[in-house]
């Protein structure tokens, strides 16, 4: 008998269907924390690499979320169609904006009260990364971690929670919208500066200051990607 190999994106989609059986086995609902990693390694026989590739899959369609030093948590049922393709569709690029600027500003206000020194520390890095990056794609990497972090920091993870989902909506809203000009982004580019003033008004624990930064920033990044909200 011949033995087909399988494509890294049949090992993925596999490795996905294990996990999601397990959650399904296992009772698990919304708001439950999943085992540890080196639990799930041995629960499901797979490889690290290879778990990760299957949650980074379900954090993707929305099945779950993860938080820095707490966990994987179920955000909804497994194997229910997730809303934010549905969203995507019905929603404009202005409007997306708009729900940027309702909750964004709220995280950076909330980031300034209750940020840790670690949480400080790893949003500082993603600024610097995003200003020194070589590419498009290494800048929108960067950044998607800065504005993650943001939620992190904030310590409650409904809002961690609603991040994830505003994120992947922006995604799937505003990705084939985008037009690049450049190969990278330029030394001006204003969301350089904006980010470090947000940085700076976490350090300085002054959720007031972080709050109008995180606004004008998202009201920046319209204007520019798509004109005024």
């Amino acid at each position: 008998m011949n033995i087909i190999p399988r494509t890294g994106s049949q090992e993925r989609d596999a490795a996905r269907g294990r996990l999601r059986d397990f959650i399904e086995a296992g009772g698990y609902g919304p708001g439950d924390r999943l085992p540890p990693e080196r639990d799930l390694i041995h629960s499901l026989g797979m490889t690290r690499t290879t778990l990760r590739k299957a949650l980074d899959a379900l954090e993707r369609e929305g099945a779950i979320w993860r938080h820095v030093g707490k966990g994987t948590f179920i955000s909804r049922e497994p194997g229910l169609p997730g809303s934010i393709a549905e969203i995507g569709r019905q929603l404009t690029p202005v409007k997306m904006m708009r729900a940027r600027l309702a909750i964004e500003p709220a995280i950076a206000r909330e980031a300034a009260i209750n940020a840790s020194a670690e949480a400080v520390a790893r949003i500082r890095l993603a600024e610097e990364r995003a200003a020194h990056a070589a590419t498009w794609a290494e800048y929108e990497a960067q950044d998607d971690k800065f504005h993650r972090h943001l939620a992190e920091a904030t310590d409650n993870i409904l809002l961690v929670a609603l991040f994830d989902q505003l994120n992947e909506t922006r995604r799937a809203v505003a990705g084939a919208s985008v037009v690049r000009q450049s190969a990278k982004p330029p030394a001006g580019h204003s969301s350089f500066s904006e980010h470090r003033e947000i940085v700076e008004a976490i350090e300085g624990r002054d959720p007031h200051r972080a709050f109008d930064a995180m606004r004008r920033h998202i009201g920046s990044v319209s204007a520019r990607l798509f004109g005024e909200v």
